[in-house]
């Protein structure tokens, strides 16, 4: 039995970070990997709305906070796939 693993971020989020915009609050309509990192700690503070969004926000937060955003750099570059 095969089990398929995968290793490194899930492209699928990465690309929605740099294509989905904030849909609400002070920074509604800013795309998601754009939001300031001070914006992202409030959210830790207080929490992460549930579902997608929230999934998103904290990813976008973990990748800000550990220097990552060069992972986004390929996608934000790219043309839109919608």
């Amino acid at each position: 039995m095969s089990v398929k693993t995968q290793m490194g971020p899930d492209p699928k989020i990465l690309l929605q970070l740099v294509e989905m915009k904030m849909p609400f609050g002070k920074y509604k309509g800013r795309l998601l990997c754009d939001l300031p990192v001070s914006y992202l700690e409030w959210f830790e503070r207080k929490g992460f709305p549930d579902g997608k969004l929230g999934i998103l926000l904290q990813t976008i937060y973990e990748i800000k906070l550990n220097g990552l955003e060069y992972l986004l750099s390929p996608l934000k570059n790219k043309p839109s796939s919608k």
